[in-house]
C-alpha cells in the first residue's frame, strides 16, 4: 500500500510539472522575440557562441551554430544590444523595429577578450553574471596542459582552488578528485553536462581524459545535485568538449617523453561546413614501470592506454546535433619489480594487474526556435569492464550505465527559466567465471538502480545589481526512495569591482560497493548493501571578489571565499568480526556511521597580470572533521593549510617561463597519526616558432618522496600492507614535448 501511494504521489508531482512546463509555453507563445545573426566581416561567416545581451537587464543569449541569437521579450526600438565574444571588437548596436531581424557584421579583435560561457549551470550565461560561484580552465590552460601532461587532465584539476589529486594506489597509480576537504567519491564529474564516472566505473576515471579533447573545465563547489542528481555532495567538474568551427579546420598533433620512461602521441582535428561538422581525438600512452626507491616495488605502475573520441555534427535549422562515441582501453600493472618487468621472480611474487575497457555513446541536440526558447535532448549510455589479477586473488564485474534527460529554456523578463526531467540507471554484475578462486562462497555486489528526476531553476534580476538564482529537484530512486533538493544562489555587485555571491543546496549519494581507494584484493570480499541510508549533505559557499583593471593596463583580482559542507549518515566500511569467509582478507561491509563529517574553510587569492607577466598566490585552510570517531576526528589526508603560487612571464609570445610553487602543510592518516607538510616546486620553459611549440617541464624539481620518510609497502611481501600516500612518490620528473598545430 505504502509503495503504490508513494507512486501516486511522484506520478502526480511529475504530472503538475509537465502540466507547468506546457502552460508557460504556450502562455509566452505569442511573445515578441528579436533574431540576431552576427556575421565575421571578413569571412561572411557565422559567429558562434557569441554573446549578445541588453546591458542592465538579465535578457541575452549566445549565437547558435548558425551565429543566431533569440532575446525575448523583444527590446525596445532603439535599446542599445552589447555583442561581445571571444576573438571579436565588442560592440553595442541599436534594437530594430519590433518584428524585424537584425544582421551585424562584427570585426575580430587584435587580441582576444577574455568573455566565458558557463553550461554546467543550464542556462549558458557569463561567468560574470552568474550567482553561483564557478571557476573555469579555459583553453589555453588546457592547450599547455597537453603540453606538460598529455595523458590526462589529473594534474590541471589540482590548480583549482580548493581541489586536490590525491593518489590512491601505489600499485595502480590510481587517484581521486577531492573538493573542499572532502574524499573523491562526493565528486561528480560531467562531460558535456552528461555524468561520465560513478561506482565501479568510477575506477581511472579522470585518469583516462586527455586535455587535448577539451575546450574547457567548469567547477561547482559545494553541495549541487540540485542540477544533475546524486553524487555532487563536495562538487561537480564539468568537462566541456571541443566543437569544429565553421571556416576553421584544425589539426594538433602532440608527443611528449618524460624521465620516467612515459611516452605519449596525442593528436586532434575538427572541421565543419553550413550543415556538417565532425571531430576526431586518438591518444596513446605507453609508461615503462619505474622503482624509484629501488626497494624491489614499482612506485610507478607499467601503463598501456589508449582513447578514441569522434563525434558527428550536423546543424539543421535553428539547431546542433552531436553524436558522439568514447573508447578507453587501459591496462596496468604493478608490484613486485621481478614480476612487473618480466625478470625471473618466485612464483608467490606479489603482482596488481588492472586491465579496462570503457564504450560510451551520447546523443545531444539542441533547438533553439521552440517557441522563442531553446530545446535540449541528451543521453549517453556507458558500458564498462574490469579484470583484475593479483597473485592470492582475481576478481571481474562490468557495469552498464545510461542518463537521458529533456529540458526546455525560456527568458521573458526579468528571468531565465529552465526546467526538465531525466531518468539514469547503472547495472552492475560480477564475473562469475573469474571470481576468486579463494573463496567458496563468492560475495556478489549485483545491483540495479533506477532514478527518475525532475527539475526547475528560475535566474531573476531582481534589480540591476541583484541576481537571485533558486532550484529545486525531486529525484525517485527503486531502492532508496524519494530526495527532494532546493537550492539558492544570491549574487549582488556592490560596485562595478565588487562581487559578492552566497550560494547553498542539499545533495545525496547512493551507496556504491566500490570506491577508488579500494585495495584490490578487497574487491571479491565487499559484503552486499544491507541497511544501508543513502547519504545526503548541505552545504554553504560564499565569496566576495574584486576585479580592477588600472589605466597603467594592471589586472588585479582578489578572492575571499568560505565553504561548509555537513555530510550526514557518511558510509564508512569495516571489518566483519564473524561471519567472514574463507580466504586470505577478512570480509568488509560499509555501515552508516552515527555522526556526520563536517568540511569548512576559507580561500583566499590573489592574481596579477601585466603585459606579458602573471602571478598567482593562493592559500587554503580546511578544518574536515569525522565526528563519529572522537579518537581521530581527522578526516584523513585533508591537510589544513595549503599554499600555492604561479608566476608566468612571457616574451614577446614566442618565449615563456614559468614557476610554481606549493606547500601542503601537515596531513593525518586514518589511524590519526600525523605527518609532515613538504613543499613542491615545478619550472617550465616554452618556446614557440612557427606551427611548433616545445616545452621543457619539470615536475617536483626538489624530488620530495614520502619514501625517503617510510616504506610505501611493508609487511610480507608476497602479500603487502600498503601505506596511505599523503605525499609523491615517484620524485623528480622531466618531460621534453612538441606540439604541431595547422595555422
Amino acid at each position: 500500500m505504502k509503495i503504490f501511494c508513494l507512486y501516486r504521489t511522484v506520478k502526480a508531482a511529475f504530472s503538475i510539472l509537465i502540466a507547468l512546463f506546457f502552460m508557460l509555453m504556450s502562455g509566452l507563445a505569442g511573445a515578441q522575440t528579436l533574431r540576431v545573426t552576427v556575421l565575421d566581416s571578413a569571412s561572411r561567416q557565422p559567429v558562434i557562441g557569441l554573446s549578445v545581451a541588453v546591458p542592465g537587464t538579465s535578457i541575452g543569449a549566445a549565437t547558435d551554430a548558425n551565429g543566431t541569437a533569440s532575446l525575448s521579450p523583444a527590446p525596445a526600438a532603439g535599446t542599445g544590444l552589447r555583442l561581445a565574444g571571444l576573438g571579436y571588437a565588442p560592440r553595442t548596436v541599436p534594437a530594430p523595429a519590433p518584428g524585424q531581424p537584425l544582421q551585424v557584421l562584427l570585426p575580430a579583435a587584435a587580441t582576444a577578450i577574455e568573455e566565458v560561457i558557463v553550461t554546467s549551470t543550464r542556462t549558458n550565461s557569463r561567468i560574470e553574471d552568474l550567482p553561483t560561484r564557478v571557476e573555469v580552465l579555459g583553453e589555453e590552460e588546457l592547450t599547455e596542459e597537453s603540453s606538460i601532461k598529455p595523458a590526462n587532465i589529473a594534474s590541471l584539476l589540482s590548480d583549482l582552488a580548493g581541489t586536490q589529486i590525491q593518489p590512491t594506489s601505489p600499485t595502480t597509480g590510481n587517484a581521486d578528485l577531492r573538493i573542499q576537504g572532502l574524499p573523491g567519491r562526493y565528486s561528480q564529474i560531467l562531460r558535456d553536462g552528461l555524468p561520465l564516472l560513478g561506482g565501479y566505473a568510477g575506477s581511472f576515471g579522470i585518469l583516462t581524459i586527455p586535455p587535448l579533447d577539451l575546450r574547457q573545465i567548469e567547477l561547482i563547489k559545494g553541495s549541487s545535485s540540485t542540477l544533475y542528481g546524486g553524487g555532487a555532495i563536495a562538487g561537480l567538474v564539468n568537462l566541456v568538449s571541443k566543437q569544429p568551427v565553421l571556416g576553421r579546420p584544425a589539426l594538433t598533433l602532440t608527443a611528449n617523453q618524460s624521465t620516467l620512461r612515459e611516452s605519449n602521441l596525442n593528436g586532434f582535428s575538427s572541421g565543419r561546413n553550413q550543415r556538417l561538422g565532425y571531430s576526431v581525438f586518438a591518444g596513446g600512452t605507453r609508461q615503462q614501470s619505474t622503482d624509484v626507491d629501488d626497494d624491489g616495488f614499482v612506485d610507478v605502475p607499467e601503463l598501456r592506454n589508449a582513447t578514441v573520441h569522434p563525434r558527428l555534427f550536423v546543424y539543421p535549422r535553428h539547431g546542433q546535433l552531436a553524436l558522439g562515441y568514447t573508447g578507453t582501453f587501459d591496462t596496468r600493472r604493478g608490484g613486485d619489480r621481478r614480476v612487473v618487468q618480466a625478470d625471473a621472480a618466485p612464483a608467490d611474487a606479489f603482482f596488481v594487474t588492472n586491465r579496462s575497457q570503457r564504450h560510451v555513446i551520447d546523443l545531444i541536440y539542441t533547438q533553439d526556435s521552440l517557441v522563442g526558447g531553446l530545446l535540449t535532448i541528451k543521453g549517453t549510455a556507458s558500458w564498462f569492464r574490469r579484470e583484475v589479477a593479483t597473485n592470492t586473488v582475481s576478481y571481474a564485474a562490468r557495469q552498464l550505465s545510461y542518463y537521458s534527460e529533456a529540458s526546455y529554456l525560456h527568458r521573458f523578463g526579468r528571468h531565465t527559466l529552465v526546467g526538465g526531467i531525466n531518468f539514469l540507471g547503472e547495472d552492475f554484475s560480477p564475473d562469475d567465471k573469474l571470481f576468486d578462486p579463494n573463496y567458496t562462497t563468492p560475495l556478489r555486489n549485483d545491483f540495479r538502480y533506477a532514478t527518475t528526476g525532475g527539475f526547475v531553476q528560475d535566474d531573476w534580476q531582481l534589480a540591476p545589481r541583484l541576481n537571485l538564482q533558486g532550484g529545486l529537484r525531486l529525484d525517485h530512486h527503486n531502492t532508496y526512495g524519494n530526495f527532494v533538493l532546493p537550492r539558492l544562489a544570491v549574487l549582488f555587485k556592490a560596485t562595478a569591482d565588487v562581487t559578492l555571491r552566497l550560494n547553498g543546496g542539499y545533495g545525496y549519494r547512493l551507496p556504491q560497493p566500490y570506491v577508488n581507494e579500494l585495495d584490490e584484493r578487497d574487491l571479491p570480499v565487499i559484503q552486499p548493501l544491507r541497511n544501508v541510508r543513502a547519504e545526503t549533505s548541505q552545504g554553504l559557499n560564499g565569496d566576495v571578489n574584486y576585479q580592477h583593471r588600472f589605466a597603467s593596463g594592471l589586472n588585479l583580482n582578489l578572492n575571499q571565499a568560505f565553504f561548509y559542507t555537513r555530510l550526514a549518515d557518511p558510509l564508512v566500511l569495516l571489518e566483519q568480526p564473524s561471519g567472514g569467509l574463507p580466504g586470505p582478507r577478512p570480509a568488509l561491509a560499509w555501515v552508516n556511521a552515527p555522526a556526520p563529517i563536517v568540511s569548512q574553510g576559507l580561500e583566499s587569492y590573489l592574481r596579477l597580470r601585466y603585459d606579458e607577466t602573471e602571478l598567482y598566490l593562493g592559500y587554503i585552510y580546511t578544518d574536515a572533521k569525522r565526528q563519529y570517531n572522537l579518537l581521530n576526528p581527522n578526516v584523513p589526508l585533508a591537510a589544513r593549510h595549503k599554499l600555492a603560487t604561479v608566476l608566468v612571464q612571457e616574451i614577446e609570445g614566442l618565449f615563456a617561463v614559468g614557476l610554481e610553487a606549493s606547500y601542503t602543510g601537515r596531513q593525518h592518516l586514518d589511524d590519526g597519526s600525523d605527518r609532515p607538510g613538504y613543499p613542491v616546486f615545478a619550472l617550465l620553459l616554452r618556446y614557440v616558432t612557427g606551427p611548433f611549440t616545445f616545452v621543457l617541464n619539470g615536475e617536483n624539481v626538489l624530488d620530495y618522496r614520502q619514501t625517503r620518510r617510510e616504506p610505501v609497502a611493508f609487511g610480507d611481501l608476497r602479500n603487502p600492507n600498503f601505506a596511505e600516500l599523503w605525499a609523491p612518490v615517484e620524485g623528480r620528473v622531466v618531460n621534453l614535448s612538441v606540439n604541431w598545430k595547422m595555422r
